[in-house]
């Protein structure tokens, strides 16, 4: 029996086509034809979660205590890691009974916020490009996204001056994201100082995403929207184990910040989730207090990996700027190919996977984001391939 009749809600139909799915289809259909892919799509960390962090899993999975349900703002020892986390890397003081929230990764909390504080109609601001779930969110709940559009000449930093005062006016919310997950753009602390500023003048809710805040390189440390004066009085911060402690699989973040903000995504979460399994919760603590050396090793793997193939494409004629975070880089396309018709030459010709710019919004068309999760001898072959399908950056003649 087929269901003709029926059709999804016009919030799933004003969707599009999310582009990782469209993604798994192409890398399934390239592999049924025998091509041996390198798949530096998607940001899924490559290698094993630490060993400390596997073994404190299966010790609480052995205690019967974890197999219920876990209490719906997640378990105090994890609440008051996360709380310590945060004074230790930022000198940021929580209350871990009601300024942290466990989640079921960052991306369920962005897009379950959204739903929370969002109705119908309403105004949100969002950087293009920027993670997908910034603008998708909003979307599915309702809301109408005003784009800021992201240049490079301006180091992808948000223009505040470019935020017209009548849709400052409007806004009830703004997401942003420093270290940028696509651009690996960073931002300075004066620009944190000034987004606060923004945000109580507008009397807009910030919620910014943190989640590449211990992949850093080359001396220097991002900033927490929390270590700004104002700043947890008018925002909340989320983060994920997936990617510093290659845990994306075993979907565990938090949210901070507010607390009155984070109690109505609380709300919203309990009508909808039970919250992180508890022994996962207690795998989470074990990550978070592993020793600087840990993050080192993190850190110098991925700038090993940045300079390896910043140079490899510098050969093939692209000037790639060095990022000093994330796990990416953001590459122009050749000119004349959109970021669509380039990363799917570049599948079908080499069997290497990149991400259109696009999927990332508007601002994002254009580029392709280039994910550092191969080794150099992996990221070595795929450079190779570019090189043997003549795939180069060629700039388009300036005219006199």
């Amino acid at each position: 029996m087929t269901l003709d009749w029926i059709s999804p809600a016009d919030r799933i139909q004003a969707l599009p086509p999310y582009v990782f799915a469209r993604l798994d289809e192409l890398k399934a259909n390239a592999r049924q034809q025998g091509l041996d892919l390198i798949d530096l799509g998607m940001g899924n960390p490559d290698g094993a979660t630490p060993e400390p962090v596997v073994e404190a899993a299966v010790q609480a999975l052995r205690n019967p205590a974890n197999h219920g349900y876990p209490p719906f703002e997640g378990t105090a020892n994890f609440r008051r890691a996360i709380t310590n986390w945060y004074h230790r890397r930022y000198g940021v003081s929580l209350d871990p009974n009601g300024e942290a929230l466990p989640l079921l990764g960052s991306k369920e909390g962005l897009g379950h916020l959204a739903l929370a504080y969002i109705n119908p109609g309403d105004l949100v601001l969002v950087p293009s490009p920027s993670y997908p779930v910034h603008f998708r969110g909003p979307v599915i709940a309702g809301g109408k996204v005003h784009s800021i559009i992201l240049k490079p000449e301006n180091d992808w930093v948000i223009d505040l001056g470019s935020i017209p005062d009548s849709i400052a006016e409007q806004a009830k919310i703004l997401y942003f994201n420093y270290p940028s997950n696509p651009t690996g753009a960073t931002a300075p602390r004066e620009f944190f100082e000034e987004i606060v500023a923004f945000a109580h003048k507008y009397q807009i809710l910030l919620v910014h995403d943190l989640c590449y805040a211990e992949l850093a390189f080359d001396g220097y440390k991002p900033t927490s929207l929390l270590e700004i004066s104002g700043g947890k009085e008018i925002g909340v911060e989320f983060h994920t184990m997936s990617k510093t402690y290659n845990m994306a699989g075993w979907r565990v973040g938090f949210a901070v910040g507010n607390s009155k903000v984070l109690q109505g995504l609380r709300t919203l979460k309990t009508n909808l989730d039970y919250g992180v399994f508890s022994a996962l919760q207690a795998a989470a603590e074990t990550a978070l207090s592993l020793p600087d050396s840990y993050l080192q090793e993190v850190q110098e793997r991925y700038r090993t990996r940045r300079d390896f193939l910043i140079k490899g494409l510098a050969e093939l004629g692209w000037t790639v700027p060095k990022t000093l975070a994330t796990m990416y880089l953001w590459v122009p396309c050749p000119p004349g190919m959109n970021s669509t018709d380039f990363a799917l030459t570049v599948l079908q010709q080499t069997g290497v996977v990149l991400t259109p710019g696009n999927a990332f919004g508007i601002g994002g068309e254009g580029y392709v984001r280039i994910s550092l999760i191969a080794d150099c001898d992996r990221l070595g072959e795929a450079l190779k391939r570019l090189k043997d399908a003549n795939i180069r950056y060629q700039p388009q003649p300036v005219s006199v």
